[in-house]
């Protein structure tokens, strides 16, 4: 049956964290959900994040208290639906002569830990510096510091996995989808969408519609849905650099700078740094969005202050940027504009209804959705309660503290695995690590070698669970697998994702993933 012979109840615009959050919650509740993604899930902002489940310490200087209590109390939360892809992560916080006083970090450490439900999360401690390992690779004049928690996220990949366990729910969920155009049709959206593999255009309708475009809201208000031009998001830009290791503790670093602005340094993809992030206002078209020169120089010279040995553009094998879609709330400074989410309803002239996602950080997608969900329930009356409490993404459905002992399963029952691999597909996949290896009773069973530990088994997996149809979506989204591939060996799983694309463009849809 096609898409356009059916009403939907819902359709969702954007496969980023919010769009592919709403879509899971409604079709949860029993709504009809479709999706529609131009490019790969998470491909915009959802995937240039600085990977991280937390509160966000740095607000409560803006008082944005009822944001950092809201995000605080998710990280719990989330940590225990999808233990594979979020962990916990201590944060060092050292003190710098000049910058915010010691009794001024503390306060704000003191309610940081205890205005979010804080129960399994380790609490603040203090840190003498020329003592605690921490201090090892710091300039030897940081001899105080705090060290308190956080959570750790794959945010590309929880983007797909939500967008996965929406379509084993039901949701019909679209890659390399455009909107054309989406027109009120006696009360009932009439929406115009073209895939973009094949160039075919058909037609869905749809009861709600959700835009969810992230840095092209306004883009889809006014060219999709034919208003006057709009100005409701102030686009930020915020970009990270990823260096080789800069240190062997576990930890992560949060360094207070000059400016009044804070970056993080954490430990990434066990050989690396990733060190961000900067702010900056950004009037340019989202796609094209990538580090600047003077981001690179801001970014080496604010660790630098930090690091006994100096952060240099040679270290730099990788960087990444994203567009922070804001809400325009008039903040003078990129820094201090809103990181809340603000949802617009909209009636069109027909009666169709609409609503509008502005802002959001991935901490807080899921209090979004159930927000998204009660304008839903307004207008289409309701269903089913809030669930995604309480709902494992797919491959999480493990104790929260059963990391460990799925990586030995695995092993034990693909006893050709070596621990690095086997942790890998743990780390990535969860439980469904066993539906990508199969039968698999030896190495030369996962197929060609593509490089490293990155086999065709894989690859076909990607492609047929999770959307995957390019070199970039499986190498920077799905995998980080770039950082450790030639452009040789890049090139080849790019030939091949493509050649086996237009067999697996729309049948993660079939289902089949672990459920």
């Amino acid at each position: 049956m096609s898409a356009s012979s059916v009403m939907f109840d819902v359709f969702v615009i954007g496969g980023g964290i919010n769009g592919c959050g709403i879509a899971r919650d409604a079709v949860g509740r029993g709504y009809s959900v479709i999706l529609a993604e131009m490019n790969d899930l998470a491909s915009g902002t959802s995937s240039g994040s600085t990977k991280l489940i937390h509160g966000g310490l740095r607000y409560l200087e803006h008082y944005e208290f009822r944001l950092v209590r809201e995000a605080l109390m998710e990280r719990e939360i989330l940590w225990r639906n999808a233990p594979h892809i979020i962990w916990p992560m201590r944060f060092v916080l050292p003190l710098h002569k000049g910058l915010r006083p010691a009794w001024l970090v503390r306060l704000g450490l003191f309610i940081y830990d205890h205005i979010g439900g804080r129960k399994r999360l380790p609490k603040t401690r203090t840190l003498d510096m020329r003592s605690d390992p921490a201090g090892k690779p710091l300039k030897a004049s940081y001899r105080r510091a705090f060290e308190y928690s956080d959570c750790w996220v794959n945010d590309a990949r929880f983007v797909v996995l939500n967008a996965r366990d929406a379509a084993n729910r039901g949701a019909d969920v679209r890659v390399r989808t455009r909107v054309i155009s989406a027109e009120d049709e006696n009360g009932t959206w009439k929406v115009r969408i073209q895939n973009l593999l094949t160039g075919e255009i058909e037609t869905v309708r749809a009861r709600y519609l959700v835009n969810a475009a992230g840095p092209w809201v306004d883009h889809v208000i006014s060219g999709v849905l034919g208003q006057n031009d709009v100005h409701n998001v102030r686009l930020v830009k915020g970009s990270h650099i990823v260096v080789r290791r800069k240190f062997d503790d576990p930890r992560a670093y949060f360094f207070q700078n000059a400016d009044g602005r804070i970056i993080f340094a954490i430990p990434y993809e066990e050989d690396f740094t990733l060190i961000g992030t900067t702010d900056q206002d950004y009037d340019g078209d989202p796609k094209d969005v990538a580090i600047s020169d003077s981001e690179v120089d801001y970014l080496c010279a604010a660790a630098s202050e930090y690091f006994s040995e100096p952060v240099t553009r040679g270290d730099i094998v990788w960087t990444y940027s994203g567009v922070r879609p804001l809400f325009d709330d008039g903040a003078s400074k990129a820094q201090e504009a809103t990181r809340d989410y603000v949802l617009k309803s909209e009636t069109a002239r027909g009666g169709a209804p609409m609503v509008h996602v502005f802002g959001g950080k991935i901490t807080t997608y899921r209090k979004l959705a159930e927000s998204a969900l009660e304008k839903i329930a307004g207008a289409l009356g309701p269903k089913g309660q809030p669930w995604t409490h309480a709902g494992a993404l797919p491959g999480g459905e493990f104790p929260f503290d059963g990391y460990d002992a799925q990586v030995e399963a695995l092993m034990r029952d693909y006893s050709f695995l070596d621990r690095h691999h086997a942790a890998r597909l743990v780390r990535l996949y969860g439980l469904c690590a066993r539906d990508l290896l199969g039968d698999a009773r030896s190495v030369d069973d996962l197929g060609r070698h593509f490089g490293v530990d990155l086999y065709e088994a894989e690859l076909r997996y990607l492609a047929t669970h999770e959307w995957a149809v390019s070199g970039d979506d499986v190498l920077w989204r799905r995998t980080k697998r770039g950082l450790r591939l030639s452009q040789e060996e890049a090139a080849a799983v790019d030939t091949f994702m493509r050649e086996i694309s237009g067999m697996h463009n729309q049948a993660a849809n079939a289902g089949g993933g672990h459920a």
